[in-house]
């Protein structure tokens, strides 16, 4: 593979200017843990290695069981998720793998039986994030295994 160009080092000012989206949903009523159940799925469908690092971490600090980070591929048939969380991955799939098959009204009427207006507008302005933050990290990738808890708290504030 070919050397690349580690964009948390060599582009802060990218990185700050992404920074407005963990300050926005700093305000959020979205639960913190669900955010971060939200990143680390999604960055599984797009192969963020840094990003699977930096949420696993984060939600296991955060006292998540490794159960659950084990079994969130195959939410669907996992017990261990809420209906609420199960709709917002759902969502989140739906939302990053808009380009194979859109957002159905079945996905998007599920996740608004489980979300207010407000919240929906937040996961969704949550799922942009990561996936802005995935691509960033596939494209100019930080080092994966690097990240420590609550490494990027300050950004959020």
């Amino acid at each position: 593979m070919t050397q690349r160009i580690n964009g948390w080092q060599k582009a802060p000012h990218a990185i700050k200017a992404l920074g407005g989206f963990p300050m926005y949903l700093a305000k959020s009523s979205l639960d913190s843990n669900l955010l971060h159940l939200i990143y680390f799925r999604v960055s599984q469908l797009n192969g963020c290695a840094y990003c699977l690092d930096m949420h696993a971490k984060d939600l296991r600090a955060a006292g998540e069981s490794e159960q659950r980070l084990h079994m969130i591929a195959a939410w669907r048939d996992a017990p261990q998720y809420s209906a609420r969380e199960k709709a917002a991955l759902g969502y989140a799939e739906a939302l990053t793998r808009v380009a194979e098959n859109h957002l159905s009204d079945e996905v998007y009427s599920e996740a608004l039986a489980h979300f207010s207006e407000a919240e929906l507008i937040d996961l969704t302005i949550g799922i942009i994030a990561i996936n802005s933050y995935n691509r960033l990290n596939i494209a100019l990738p930080g080092e994966p295994g690097t990240y420590v808890p609550g490494q990027f708290a300050a950004i959020a504030h």
